[in-house]
């Protein structure tokens, strides 16, 4: 428990932040703190001097009761940490995708969830927001020891980015678009889900299929699939416009999922979820979900069958990710999981 503040925070338990000193991390960590969700956060990163400059930057805001620390250390900033979120692996640059990081970036995550599994066994949620998230997400967990519920990835940019394309489209307040979700992979192989999404109160499925509009506009099949194709692209967009992969959105909304964790507001959109059983087994995706103190409950979405389809198709994928990464000797077989992590056998 961390010390006792005359501000009011969510928690004032520990938060390591993994990779503090890239525009991840360091947002992330202002956000942890601006928003009230906690005021004990370890920083670290292996790059001292950003670190430390990162570090610098929050002091600089002067928050009350803030107690940040910052140190080079993984197992120093890990020790006693209740929640654990990782930024820590290489961006991705332009003309890359999610997947040319692969195997450095899941190399990280292996290393973090033994680092875990040492310093932090009792974590009560561990958040990973490095690409491929759904493999880094999956060699974290197996890795650490810690039960599936309590490790997660970030999932939902997918479904906020369909949520903006769609605002701009029909020129109404982004609030306004609600039921936007994308399940399974992030990246291309990502399935989007149409069925509860509202334009202004307007079924989107009645705008593309009946002709209907909201706010005075429609929107037809074959805009759709260009809605869909901008969303698919919009991490590669980000890239493009400004030099560099998003950080300031993912920050937020990996905060907004402590304060859920937390016992605060509700977390609406996706989040990754170590999947089991039938139809899909045994890989790290998108779910609708729930996220709270008890960690990560997920459910199989309902939708249509093209929307069923793309998400068989997603996780064909995941599938091919998760026996790659088998394959370069950074995670067991699935049967031997459990050997690693007990709450995974069987």
């Amino acid at each position: 428990m961390g010390a006792e503040s005359d501000v009011s925070y969510l928690t004032t338990d520990k938060v390591a932040v993994m990779g503090a000193a890239g525009a991840v991390g360091s947002n992330l960590v202002q956000a942890l703190i601006s928003t009230g969700t906690a005021n004990t956060v370890a920083m670290y990163d292996p790059y001292g001097p950003g670190l430390e400059g990162a570090a610098e930057e929050i002091y600089h805001c002067a928050f009350p009761d803030a107690q940040v620390t910052w140190t080079t250390d993984a197992g120093e900033a890990l020790d006693g940490a209740a929640y654990v979120l990782s930024s820590g692996g290489a961006p991705r640059r332009e003309g890359m995708t999610r997947e040319d990081l692969l195997r450095g970036n899941a190399e990280i995550a292996a290393q973090l969830g033994q680092d875990i599994s040492q310093h932090a066994p009792d974590a009560k949620l561990v958040v990973i927001v490095f690409n491929p998230a759904d493999v880094t997400g999956l060699v974290t967990l197996v890795h650490s020891g810690l039960p599936p519920q309590r490790v997660t990835t970030l999932a939902a940019l997918d479904s906020t980015r369909l949520q903006t394309r769609l605002a701009q489209h029909f020129g109404v307040a982004q609030h306004r678009i609600v039921g936007c979700r994308t399940y399974g992979g992030h990246g291309q192989e990502m399935a989007l889900y149409k069925g509860a999404i509202q334009i202004d109160g307007v079924p989107l499925n009645d705008i593309v299929n009946a002709g209907s509009q909201a706010n005075g506009v429609g929107l037809d099949a074959d805009g759709w699939q260009e809605i869909r194709e901008h969303v698919l692209g919009g991490g590669a967009r980000v890239i493009k416009l400004r030099g560099r992969s998003s950080f300031q959105s993912p920050a937020h909304l990996t905060a907004m999922m402590v304060r859920a964790a937390c016992g605060g507001e509700p977390f609406e959109w996706p989040c990754g979820a170590f999947v089991t059983g039938e139809p899909y087994t045994n890989v790290m995706m998108a779910m609708p979900t729930t996220l709270g103190p008890g960690g990560v409950a997920w459910r199989l979405p309902e939708g249509d069958a093209d929307e069923r389809a793309e998400l068989d198709a997603a996780y064909v994928h995941l599938q091919h990710l998760r026996d790659e990464t088998i394959g370069m000797g950074l995670i067991p077989s699935v049967a031997d999981w459990g050997s690693v992590n007990r709450h995974l056998a069987g």
